[in-house]
């Protein structure tokens, strides 16, 4: 799954725009679900928090105007209804309050009529009256109100100002100890980064000198052999594992914990806004899960992802909040994890190949004072897009690359006249050259530079091929290295001809657990972390650091406090035991059951497909049945349909799509085997539209079965 783009101002992503009414109150857009590949409504919706829950309506009408009037008028009497609810409150209301933060309210749209509103703000709503609270002598005596003398008045306002100096005092001498402690931690960790890709496993571990300067101090890498990966990386999960544990020995790395990254394509990355809320509103916001279906509106269901966020933005002037959003499934998170743990490691952080190469600009480039250098392009035969620094946020733009033009670009030799290549390029350059304007043009500022990283071999040889399609922006390759000591048993392992392919790395090593909160005000983008357990992780790593620290001890008031912290630590550690030991039991237990509910799903889609065929022969229905059970156990695993059509007689079309022509003859073939098969033919194939493609590998396919007669 790759992206467009990540940098959104509204509930839809970013693809339409949304209107703030109201001091930024009131949201006014338009939905983007969609059923069957088009928009259930076209009609403007209005969205608000009223106490912390989530309100939209639909305005019933596709003109702007008309739907402002509607939807500022609800909004309106909603002001109105909460003014007098919070005046007079009901019996109900203070026996019990929501739980919820933010309620999903349903559109009810009606899927056969997708342009019918059901419901209008300018409406009259049935709502019950209020019953009318009976008041009596009693009651009216309590409302009496009596005057206090002000005796002791001044006391009591001097033990106040004592008291709260004296909780500010508390509060500054624990976050000075809690600091240190936080510091310490982020200190003594110890992470390994493991860069894994087609091509190549890199691994790295960098620490600190007396000044403060960064040293790569463990370094190695392996080549990889393609034919033993092919062309699903996670799939060699044993290949990968042997090749880590041998890199690691190379380098002398002893340490156990791992930092890792998923790539680009593999990830959705968001920047959402929404109104502004307080930490706990947004935590509670979230458990509902109503959050991200609103802002985000992921297609898939949103249990299946790992996700994370961040604040990285209030606008306490706009009323709004940016937030960080990033998402991946779990089936990759998870594959990935499984080659770490299968090398005797244990991953503790979970990246983003994007933001890895971003922690290296910061540790490396921005700190030898290069700030203007604020755009990162990855340029190869697996990644592709521009990342541009816009106030710490990052802005990525997927660049587009048929496998083609990927392989052209491998093989290409700038020396010799190549209209194919240089084509290729001249597109790439069209794509940067758009995200740059669109960028200057939102931002009023100018981009000069682009920062270069790529494993391509050819790719200084590449530069000037860009530089003469974008005369005005400066293509240099990064160096990640030019601030960094590097010791001389190191220095015989590097490629100095490209050392841009160790960015990724260095960036995953530069990483921190941070189990304390030491970076909590440190952008999201340096924090990202997206295994499911996390929270386990953080908290294990914890306990081993009081643990450890426990037994070293201070001295005086200091060691104290340690004691302190140490009697907590090991109360969360006896509450915790069990669930950290049978983590790993619970994992095992849901892949089996997830592997079991994959092949009854499996199973289910047969059947579906086998009663859709049957509606079509009214005749001879069992043998129709066997035949396309023979069909659809003759699918490999590689290839996936998209379509299929039965004449009612004896011809049956399969549309689908496929990694490579191996896997359309490999189905071929299997269908032909079948004894109620007489031929399957290929009719077409071809490689998908830039619109059509989900992901750069996939092509469509097209197959004629004729079945045997009876």
């Amino acid at each position: 799954m790759f992206f467009p783009s990540f940098r959104a101002d509204s509930a839809d992503s970013g693809f339409v725009e949304t209107i703030h009414k109201k001091n930024g109150r009131l949201h006014i857009y338009v939905r983007q679900d969609k059923y069957k590949g088009e928009l259930k409504s076209h009609n403007w919706v209005g969205r608000t928090y009223i106490d912390s829950k989530q309100k939209i309506v639909s305005s019933g009408t596709t003109d702007l105007e008309k739907a402002t009037l509607i939807l500022e008028k609800w909004f309106d009497d909603l002001q109105i209804k909460k003014e007098q609810k919070q005046a007079t409150p009901t019996i109900e209301e203070n026996k019990t309050k929501s739980a919820d933060n933010i309620a999903k309210i349903e559109d009810d749209i009606s899927v056969k009529d997708k342009n019918k509103e059901i419901s209008h703000p300018n409406q009259k709503e049935n709502i019950p009256p209020s019953p009318e609270v009976k008041t009596g002598v009693f009651d009216k005596l309590k409302n009496i109100k009596f005057s206090k003398q002000n005796f002791g008045k001044k006391e009591a306002l001097s033990k106040t100002s004592v008291t709260a100096k004296k909780n500010k005092l508390q509060e500054k001498i624990k976050n000075f100890f809690k600091s240190k402690v936080s510091k310490m931690s982020v200190a003594g960790e110890e992470i390994v980064g493991v860069d894994v890709s087609y091509e190549s496993i890199h691994v790295a571990q960098v620490n600190k000198d007396k000044n403060d300067k960064w040293i790569l101090d463990k370094f190695s890498y392996r080549l990889l052999d393609k034919e033993k990966i092919g062309d699903n990386l996670i799939e060699s999960k044993d290949y990968l594992s042997e090749e880590i544990t041998l890199a690691l020995a190379n380098a002398k790395i002893t340490s156990k914990n791992v930092a890792l990254s998923i790539p680009v394509t593999s990830a959705i990355i968001r920047v959402v806004t929404s109104p502004l809320m307080t930490e706990e509103e947004l935590k509670k916001a979230i458990e509902t899960d109503s959050l991200w279906e609103n802002l985000v509106q992921l297609t898939d269901n949103l249990n299946d992802y790992s996700v994370f966020h961040q604040v990285i933005n209030r606008n306490s002037k706009n009323n709004t909040m940016d937030i960080l959003f990033v998402a991946s499934k779990l089936s990759d998170v998870n594959a990935f994890s499984s080659i770490i743990k299968k090398s005797n490691l244990n991953p503790v952080i979970m990246d983003v190949r994007c933001f890895t190469l971003k922690n290296a600009f910061d540790n490396i480039a921005i700190s030898a004072g290069n700030k203007q250098n604020s755009v990162i392009m990855e340029f190869g035969t697996e990644e592709n897009y521009l990342m541009i620094i816009h106030n710490n946020i990052p802005i990525i733009t997927d660049i587009f690359l048929r496998p083609q033009e990927k392989q052209s670009i491998k093989q290409a030799d700038p020396s010799k006249e190549n209209d194919e290549f240089r084509n290729v390029i001249r597109r790439y350059a069209m794509q940067i050259k758009q995200a740059i304007n669109d960028y200057e043009a939102k931002y009023e500022s100018k981009i000069n530079s682009i920062n270069v990283v790529s494993s391509l071999k050819n790719i200084k040889d590449l530069l000037p091929v860009f530089t003469k399609n974008l005369p005005n922006t400066r293509f240099k390759m990064f160096d990640p290295l030019m601030t960094m000591s590097v010791p001389a048993y190191n220095k015989e392992k590097i490629n100095h001809d490209n050392v841009s392919v160790l960015t990724s790395v260095l960036g995953l090593a530069f990483r921190k657990l941070d189990v304390f909160g030491y970076y909590k005000f440190v952008t999201a983008v340096k924090n990202i972390n997206l295994l499911p357990n996390r929270d386990a992780v953080r908290q294990q790593n914890k306990i081993k650091f009081l643990s450890g620290f426990a037994l070293k001890g201070f001295a005086g008031a200091i060691a104290g406090i340690y004691l302190l912290l140490i009697g907590l630590s090991f109360f969360q550690y006896n509450s915790n035991k069990e669930k950290l030991l049978t983590f790993d039991q619970v994992q095992g237990e849901f892949d089996r059951v997830n592997s079991r509910y994959s092949k009854l799903m499996k199973q289910k889609n047969e059947m579906q497909l086998a009663l859709k065929l049957g509606k079509l022969v009214h005749s001879n229905q069992i043998y129709s049945y066997r035949a396309l059970a023979q069909i659809t156990r003759s699918v490999p695993v590689r290839v996936q349909f998209k379509k299929l059509e039965f004449d009612g007689s004896q011809n049956i079309s399969i549309d689908g799509l496929a990694f490579s022509h191996a896997d359309i003859t490999n189905f071929i073939n299997n269908l032909n085997e079948k004894s109620l098969i007489k031929q399957a033919n290929l009719l077409s194939a071809k490689a998908l539209e830039q619109s059509e493609q989900s992901t750069s590998n996939k092509m469509g396919f097209t197959i004629l079965c004729k079945l045997k007669e009876v």
